[in-house]
């Protein structure tokens, strides 16, 4: 029997069903391909039409079909009329960059939760569990704090975060393998207790800040946000969380197989360590540039893997398409709420993600058939 049928799911093309005596490939496969495809379309559609609704809504509002069309004008460098300016700066050089951010931010935590849950087996996982946002927090804050990385001006923090997520994500690999290899708990263990630990040197560096700016720091790289989203910051946010989730759509069939665990995998000749360290090297990354931009945002990768999952099925192909559309879409309304519930001030993204993902997950908790991977 093909992995995709334990799974609940029709066989790949190229394998072979038989019902009766009879090949069923080309049916299964165009079935899943229809399947597939309305929910994506579906996504796709509510996304693009969110960025223009969400990008003109704000204190100074404007309305869709002018939104579009000074987005049409940066795009093509046109011309608007002097009394448009304002209004055309907003939407182009503030708002465009903040909601296109939110998207990449979103998309690269979803497809990176599906990774992070196969490559741990965990129910619980998500991009945070291995220590990578509490390592890049520290990088930001000990930047603020010491006035590091003056060369890279405006992104210092970024910059400082980022590695701060690196060294976060080598101490953690170091710290979990052993001789049996980088197994899923020590794997969890390790990123658990290391986080503990960035964050007890987090506090120490802010008690001893003379100033309160490290301490605003902190808050944001713990809560998230979009504020400091610029035009420059979007394209290699966007190239990182696109190629990374093509390299995880590839290895689709490997988690699929990774769920089963080490012994299942070993059978279907994968080595499960070198699978995982590659896996985990990748998510770090992935991780590592998004918590730059935009601080550690909870629950998005934890909850919407999950409720992707209940909707279309456990295929890690099929789930790796849907998760990043459906994430990027909640958040584009996340970062909306935040900005505008009580503007002029904001609500740090992380409150407004765990007041959504606290019940739902515990409604998932809750909801009689549901196992991870599946319904």
């Amino acid at each position: 029997m093909d992995l995709r049928q334990l799974q609940g799911e029709p066989p790949l093309a190229g394998t072979t069903a038989v019902t009766g005596g009879h090949p069923q490939t080309r049916s299964a496969a165009n079935r899943s391909a229809v399947g597939l495809t309305i929910p994506v379309t579906l996504l796709v559609t509510a996304l693009v039409a969110s960025v223009v609704v969400v990008i003109g809504l704000g204190p100074a509002a404007v309305p869709p079909d002018e939104t579009a069309r000074y987005l049409w004008t940066g795009l093509t460098g046109g011309t608007i009329t002097a009394d448009e300016v304002t209004r055309y700066q907003i939407i182009w050089q503030i708002r465009t960059p903040r909601v296109l951010l939110a998207a990449c931010v979103g998309a690269g935590l979803g497809a990176i939760g599906v990774a992070v849950q196969a490559l741990v087996r965990n129910a619980l996982a998500d991009p945070y569990i291995l220590g990578v946002s509490s390592g890049a927090s520290v990088g930001a804050v000990a930047v603020t704090v010491s006035g590091g990385l003056a060369a890279a001006g405006i992104y210092a923090v970024s910059v400082g975060a980022f590695v701060g997520a690196l060294a976060a994500t080598a101490l953690v690999f170091l710290a979990s393998y052993s001789r049996a290899g980088l197994t899923p708990l020590r794997l969890v263990l390790t990123g658990v207790v290391m986080s503990f630990g960035f964050q007890s040197v987090m506090a120490v560096i802010v008690y001893f800040s003379p100033d309160s700016e490290a301490t605003s720091t902190l808050l944001f790289w713990t809560m998230g946000g979009f504020g400091a989203a610029t035009w420059g910051t979007l394209p290699p946010v966007a190239a990182v969380v696109l190629v990374g989730t093509v390299l995880l759509h590839r290895r689709s069939r490997t988690l699929d197989v990774m769920t089963f665990g080490d012994e299942t995998a070993a059978s279907l000749g994968i080595d499960s360590t070198r699978t995982r360290g590659g896996l985990f090297a990748l998510t770090a990354l992935v991780t590592g540039t998004v918590v730059a931009v935009s601080g550690a945002i909870a629950f998005v990768g934890l909850v919407m893997p999950h409720l992707v999952r209940i909707m279309i099925g456990a295929s890690h192909a099929r789930v790796l398409i849907v998760t990043p559309l459906a994430s990027a879409l909640f958040m584009v309304w996340v970062d909306l709420l935040s900005r505008t519930v009580v503007a002029p001030r904001e609500i740090p993204l992380g409150v407004i993600t765990a007041l959504v993902g606290v019940p739902v997950f515990i409604i998932l908790m809750r909801r009689r058939g549901y196992l991870f991977g599946g319904r």
